[in-house]
């Protein structure tokens, strides 16, 4: 994966690009996490519940969404874990 490197050069080029989505990662990641927990266990609950009916009435399409999110709040995370050991980098050298 050739971008990723040219990704990562270009960040410690640009510091306060890289602080600015870090920040925007950040809030990206608590707002995709907010009550999934609680969110995830409901639907378990109401799958659990209802079976074969609950996966046809919506509980497949809530659960796939609800994985959505999961993926996209580990990218952001991944991404602000990116941006902060180039940021900590560059302030210890």
């Amino acid at each position: 994966m050739v971008a990723f490197p040219d990704f990562v050069a270009w960040l410690r080029r640009h510091r306060w690009a890289c602080f600015a989505l870090m920040t925007l990662c950040f809030i990206a990641f608590g707002l995709l996490t907010l009550d999934l927990v609680r969110i995830v266990g409901a639907n378990a609950s109401f799958l659990l519940d209802n079976g074969w009916q609950g996966l046809g009435d919506g509980g497949l399409r809530q659960l796939l969404e609800l994985l959505a999110s999961c993926v996209g709040a580990m990218a952001a995370w991944l991404l602000f874990k990116v941006c902060e050991t180039v940021l900590v980098q560059s302030l210890t050298r």
